[in-house]
């Protein structure tokens, strides 16, 4: 049986490093076995905090930084540490989805079976970038920032690559929107963390879990009718 690969270099592997995105994917990539690794060497040292770091950062890649925040406080993780894997499970998503989605939308890469995936982040995209547009960096800075909307710096990069922002300024504008982002999320599920554990430590975490769940199905449903 045929087997469709997961992205393919058609132009060569060199042509694509040889671009910015090229380089920003490698070390998105880079960064990300590293990840992995020093995971591995913090496990074999201390398996306990860094299992429940690693549940943080699987939860900030699933569902959300909300999510991954909700459940450090809950199991009394210090704020450097539940900052910490927000700021790195966004990084990692930026500098792999975003690189991936311009080196596809050029015909330098041949993304296979992540095709759907990138398609529904341009669909998404395209939806929201009018604001954006409109006002510039400004625009996409406030985008990404604004927590109401749940952008996230992903949907933000491609945004800033459909306006005509240079690679390392979207970068610099998403990113630096994304982590203040972080901390507003840590401050407020601080607080609210601290008065809903009286009635159990992980009610706030639940109630996260719960509402981006049913996001998640009615975006799913919302897609098939479509």
């Amino acid at each position: 049986m045929h087997r469709v690969p997961w992205f393919s270099a058609p132009a060569g592997a060199a042509r694509v490093l040889s671009g910015t995105e090229g380089r920003i994917l490698f070390v998105g990539a880079a960064l990300s076995v590293l990840m992995m690794l020093a995971l591995g060497v913090a496990w074999l040292l201390a398996p306990g905090p860094t299992t429940m770091f690693s549940a943080m950062l699987g939860l900030d890649f699933l569902l959300g930084i909300a999510a991954g925040i909700s459940f450090g406080y809950a199991n009394g993780l210090d704020d450097a540490a539940i900052v910490g894997a927000g700021i790195i499970a966004d990084t990692l998503q930026v500098l792999i989805a975003y690189p991936l989605f311009v080196l596809s939308w050029q015909h330098l890469l041949d993304i296979g079976r992540l095709r759907p995936y990138l398609e529904r982040l341009q669909v998404s995209a395209e939806a929201q970038q009018g604001w954006a547009r409109r006002f510039g960096i400004a625009g996409l800075f406030i985008f990404v920032f604004v927590p109401f909307w749940m952008t996230g710096p992903v949907i933000g990069s491609i945004i800033g690559f459909l306006i005509g922002l240079r690679p390392l300024v979207n970068l610099a504008v998403v990113l630096s929107a994304t982590y203040l982002t972080t901390l507003f999320w840590a401050l407020t599920i601080s607080e609210v963390n601290h008065r809903t554990a009286a009635v159990d430590r992980y009610a706030l975490f639940a109630t996260i879990v719960a509402v981006a769940l049913l996001a998640l199905v009615w975006r799913v449903l919302s897609r098939r009718q479509r």
